[in-house]
């Protein structure tokens, strides 16, 4: 049932909000030079590699200038990424992933290779074991996670030390507790957090 809710919902998604996905494309577009969009190997269910998608809010030579983590105040970021990555509209292009079967609405948030490679082993197993999803109760709560990494001299090192543990436990919870109901609610939090 998870799966077709998913394929069901992210198709009207997409049908529905063509008009604003093609608004932020040409923005992206006319913003700065590159590809509208960003694409990142990330780790998915069982550990299987896919490619995400986001709308490009960072210079398109950003991955080679800096950390795999962005604060607050990272000059890479681009006029018009600033304003999507605070409204979260640069994830919109996930829909696509969605349908396509790499990744759920909702589920835990997927990670690049480098970062998974800390996961203690049993967590990677159950988190691993569930399709990576758009949103989830630890997006919600560090929604301003880039905020938090620029407080830190060091972004990474937080990152690895304090958020991404924080993050694992609720992913685990989620799996653990997972069920459709719950999923709705997740989805109707992060419409009002939107």
């Amino acid at each position: 049932m998870k799966r077709v809710f998913d394929i069901a919902a992210s198709a009207l998604g997409l049908a529905l909000l063509a008009p604003l996905l093609l608004a932020v494309a040409l923005w992206v577009r006319l913003d700065s030079p590159g590809p509208v969009l960003f694409r990142q190997t990330r780790v998915g269910r069982h550990g299987v590699l896919f490619q995400i998608h986001k709308f490009r809010t960072m210079q398109a030579d950003a991955p080679a200038r800096g950390l795999a983590v962005t604060a607050d105040g990272d000059a890479r970021v681009t006029r018009s990424g600033r304003w999507l990555r605070a409204s979260k509209l640069d994830e919109l292009p996930q829909l696509w992933d969605v349908l396509r079967g790499a990744m759920s609405l909702v589920g835990p948030r997927p990670e690049v290779p480098q970062y998974v490679a800390h996961y203690p082993p049993e967590l990677r197993e159950l988190v691993l074991s569930v399709r990576p999803g758009i949103t989830d109760p630890a997006s919600l709560r560090f929604r301003h996670e880039s905020a938090l990494l620029a407080a830190s001299p060091d972004p990474e090192r937080t990152y690895l030390q304090e958020v991404m543990p924080a993050k694992l436990a609720l992913a685990a919870e989620y799996v653990r507790t997972r069920s459709g109901w719950g999923d709705v609610k997740i989805i109707l939090a992060t419409l009002r957090a939107l």
